[in-house]
């Protein structure tokens, strides 16, 4: 029995890479589906499945948020995790399928959970965008503010793991991962050559992966002009033995394995 991993729109859900990878599950927001509908479902998941790891945005619609943390309430049920992502949608997107991918290893749910936070730390997300006026997520220098006003400024643009900001064109660099990834860039309305071709080069990926970009993304990046990208490591084996490596202790409130210093499920603090 594999551990659920569910999402608040079908957006956060790429294409899977590998047979054996099974599809997230989506729950929608207050507006596209019933409090009874929406508890029935939960309830299915945990019946077929044990447990659930619900992930969501920073960005995603209040309404989703309030409908996933209504219906854990109201089921009282600690095997449904609920966990905030900062990343990027496509940067999320990406993580939320290595979780899928662990979700058939044999891993706990309360390790599974875990590694969202852990995994997160590998992924390089980030976007080239035509201006980063409303850039709120993320530090802007003024100077940067000041170009973003002049045609034909663009910037690459850094989330994570660390956030870092340069000006396409000039000899400043994006800090890329030290090891092999997959590159997936979602193209909008500027030219991605950039990012799939000096980016691309400059973090020397082992692949590149077209995908469309949530529906999020726009409001996470403060533009409908980017072209998001997320660098991660696309080798299942090498994630679980990422995970494996980590210390591992007995949640004392629930009794679940998990790593890290809380539990996902119960929130209680590791002593």
């Amino acid at each position: 029995m594999s551990t659920a991993i569910a999402v608040t729109c079908a957006g956060l859900q790429l294409g899977a890479t590998e047979p054996h990878t099974p599809p997230a599950h989506i729950l929608p927001p207050a507006g596209e589906q019933s409090l009874e509908d929406a508890l029935s479902a939960m309830r299915m998941l945990l019946d077929q499945h044990g447990y659930v790891i619900a992930l969501y945005g920073a960005a995603v619609d209040p309404t989703a948020r309030q409908r996933l943390h209504t219906v854990r309430s109201v089921l009282e049920s600690d095997r449904v995790a609920l966990v905030r992502s900062d990343l990027p949608p496509l940067g999320l997107a990406v993580l939320v399928r290595q979780l899928r991918q662990l979700s058939t290893a044999d891993l706990s749910p309360g390790v599974l959970a875990g590694a969202v936070r852990l995994l997160a730390h590998y992924v390089h997300a980030g976007a080239l965008l035509g201006s980063v006026a409303r850039l709120g997520r993320l530090p802007v220098p003024l100077r940067a503010h000041a170009r973003s006003w002049l045609p034909g400024g663009r910037f690459g643009v850094l989330a994570a793991p660390v956030p870092q900001l340069v000006r396409v064109g000039g000899e400043a660099t994006l800090e890329g991962p030290g090891y092999a990834t997959r590159l997936t860039v979602a193209t909008g309305q500027l030219n991605g050559d950039w990012v799939t071709g000096e980016l691309a080069d400059q973090w020397r990926v082992a692949s590149l992966e077209p995908a469309t970009a949530p529906p999020e993304s726009s409001r996470w990046w403060g533009t409908g002009r980017f072209v998001e990208f997320a660098a991660a490591i696309p080798d299942v084996s090498m994630l679980y033995q990422i995970v494996c490596s980590v210390r591992r202790s007995t949640c004392h409130w629930c009794g679940l394995e998990l790593i890290g210093d809380r539990c996902v499920f119960c929130q209680a603090p590791v002593p």
